[in-house]
């Protein structure tokens, strides 16, 4: 995988981070009584939680309805490929030089140049907390040229490039930082497609850039509905209401008979974080015990009927480089439970974990143990989550979303020091072996560690893998043009239409 220098790039491959795949139309579609003639209606499952604000949750909605945009974006295989940024090179002492694009206009007429893109960088880099992206890292941004980018990282960072593809660093004009730079306004003042005009927390309207650097968008505007009930999202696409939806739950499928639905392997993994800190598992026997209780096959089989993948650790079978995996011993062999009392907890955000919940914990009672099953929306729940107020948490986390490098992920969700630490994990041995990762400058040499260090965590029994996931579109008939994005950035582009 080779991440210094990028590639010379058709406009097609500068369009994000997978190859813009039509849907086979079986009919004609006349367009959603949401949107009207020739714009897109999109149903998504999770609303934003900070005025769209891409220093928050929200910048994957900015990139997945095209209101915003990148430096760089990713293929398929995870390599940086141009978008707003045509070329970089790392320099001797570490710094990379970025060559931008000189076509590039903003939502509001602002023509897009070297010292916007430093100012946007260097606000993301002052940011609390820290965009995710930019963890490890101390970056400064300066304009050496109308259309040339100096960028710093203080210590040398090989994966500058992946970092730069986050939709956390989306290019906005200057407006946006007027008001409040610390929850930048994202509309009227994006670079991508589609011009965000209107927002709340239940829908958003955006409206054709017609000045896009790519061309002009095919549709005629995009409306986009915030729904969480995955029933509901489905019946819209049913009746008509909607062209695209998100996340079809496994058990709408059968429902779906007259539209399409895209399956897309995905860098997520759902399993069972066990706490480290307080309660039960704090014993490595009880771990173990946990983990040879679970099985995971009739997870794979039966609540996501075989539309997910079985797999061995916390990477999973999408990702190559994690298929060849060390032989670890484990921490502990399996104590007896004996009636001790845990609760698992699980979010009802994503259908099928509630269910997934629900057979682990006859697994764990089969084993001994007295089982109290929490499950809540994610929101309500999150900050018991990261507090760790359960015993057990069954969860799916994407390990490659940010910087499309699992070292990052690691360090977030399994050091010390981690954001995202659900299993409140800390283990000094693995903490530095992630530190010594992040310091490694070979791309090859990164993946090995991080296989490495995924066996350690896998031997403490402080994680169970359950399952794989796939993301499920369903596309009505006529639409083309939706994107199958296994970083699950973009959902349309320019080129996405309805008949």
């Amino acid at each position: 995988m080779q991440f210094a220098r990028s590639r010379p790039a058709t406009p097609a491959a500068a369009l994000g981070a997978a190859a813009v795949l039509g849907v086979a139309a079986t009919g004609c579609f006349s367009g959603s009584t949401a949107g009207g003639d020739d714009r897109l209606a999109i149903e998504l499952a999770f609303p934003p939680v900070m005025q769209m604000s891409p220093y928050s949750d929200d910048a994957a909605l900015l990139g997945r309805v095209g209101a915003a945009e990148p430096l760089i974006a990713l293929d398929d295989n995870g390599e940086p490929r141009p978008l707003l940024a045509e070329d970089w090179e790392q320099n001797d002492d570490g710094a990379w030089e970025l060559a931008l694009r000189d076509d590039v206009a903003f939502h509001d007429g602002t023509a897009m140049t070297a010292d916007h893109v430093a100012d946007a960088l260097n606000h993301a880099a002052a940011a609390s907390p820290l965009p995710r992206a930019l963890a490890g890292v101390e970056l400064t941004a300066e304009a050496t040229g109308d259309h040339t980018v100096w960028v710093d990282t203080g210590e040398p960072d090989p994966i500058l490039p992946q970092r730069l593809s986050s939709p956390e660093l989306a290019i906005l004009a200057p407006a946006a930082y007027e008001d409040d730079p610390a929850i930048p306004d994202p509309a009227g003042a994006g670079t991508g497609p589609y011009e965000l005009t209107e927002a709340s927390g239940t829908a958003a309207t955006l409206e054709p850039h017609e000045d896009y650097w790519n061309g002009a968008p095919r549709a005629a505007g995009i409306d986009v509905r915030f729904v969480e009930d995955a029933a509901s999202r489905v019946g819209a696409l049913r009746a008509g209401e909607a062209d695209i939806v998100d996340a079809v739950p496994v058990a709408e499928l059968a429902t779906i008979t007259d539209q399409n639905v895209l399956e897309v392997p995905l860098p997520r993994t759902v399993g069972m974080f066990l706490n480290n800190d307080t309660g039960a598992f704090t014993d490595p026997e009880l771990r173990a015990a946990a983990a040879d209780a679970t099985d995971s096959e009739p997870i794979v089989e039966e609540i996501y009927e075989d539309r997910a993948d079985a797999t061995e650790g916390i990477f999973g079978p999408v990702s190559d480089w994690a298929a060849e995996r060390p032989d670890t011993a484990p921490e502990a062999e399996p104590g007896d439970p004996d009636g001790e009392r845990i609760t698992l907890a699980t979010y009802s955000d994503r259908a099928e974990l509630p269910e997934a919940a629900s057979a682990v914990a006859e697994n764990l009672r089969d084993a001994g143990f007295e089982v109290e099953v929490v499950v809540q929306e994610f929101a309500t729940m999150e900050t018991d989550l990261m507090e760790g107020a359960f015993d057990a948490v069954i969860g799916a986390r994407s390990y490659l979303i940010e910087t499309n490098d699992p070292i990052g992920y690691l360090a977030s969700d399994w050091g010390c020091d981690g954001s995202y630490n659900l299993a409140r994990f800390c283990e000094e041995d693995i903490d530095d072996l992630i530190t010594r990762a992040a310091a490694e400058t070979d791309v090859e040499e990164r993946l090995a560690a991080a296989v490495e260090i995924e066996a350690e965590i896998i031997a403490t029994h402080s994680f169970v893998p359950l399952a794989a996931e796939r993301a499920r579109i369903g596309v009505a008939e006529g639409v083309e043009g939706v994107v199958e994005d296994p970083l699950e950035r973009r959902i349309v582009t320019e080129e996405t239409s309805a008949q």
